[in-house]
């Protein structure tokens, strides 16, 4: 078992920097492929960016190509997700996810632990 907790949201303004934090305790002898996702009110839960175990590999989604980065220090056992020119759109709750699967991983059924959300709200 892998227990996820997100940190680092909060209330922002359009045009602002955020940088959340997903801290991994438990099993974490494992190679997990680490992923955010993120779900606004009243729509589906998206795939934001993923990250290979060793760090060397990313994947973001489109909306957010250019503008978020997502990093690990596996020594801390944390994973981040730098976020910059944040808009109004990309409010919503940022979930952290483990995947024990190979590769990169952008599918929420690939992925097997779930952190509980950290809420980012950006005001215009």
């Amino acid at each position: 078992q892998v227990q996820l907790v997100e940190s680092g949201g909060r209330l922002v303004q359009a045009g602002d920097s955020l940088r959340l934090s997903c801290a991994a305790s438990g099993r974490t002898d494992t190679d997990y492929i680490m992923g955010w996702f993120r779900q606004a009110p009243g729509k589906e839960r998206e795939f934001v960016a993923t990250i290979s175990w060793g760090g060397a590999n990313t994947y973001y989604s489109n909306a957010v190509k250019g503008r978020f980065t997502i990093s690990r220090d596996n020594a801390r056992n944390t994973v981040y997700l730098q976020m910059n020119s944040l808009r109004p759109e990309d409010s919503a709750a940022y979930y952290c996810a483990a995947s024990s699967r190979h590769g990169l991983a952008s599918r929420e059924e690939d992925y097997d632990y779930w952190g509980q959300g950290t809420q980012v709200t950006v005001s215009s």
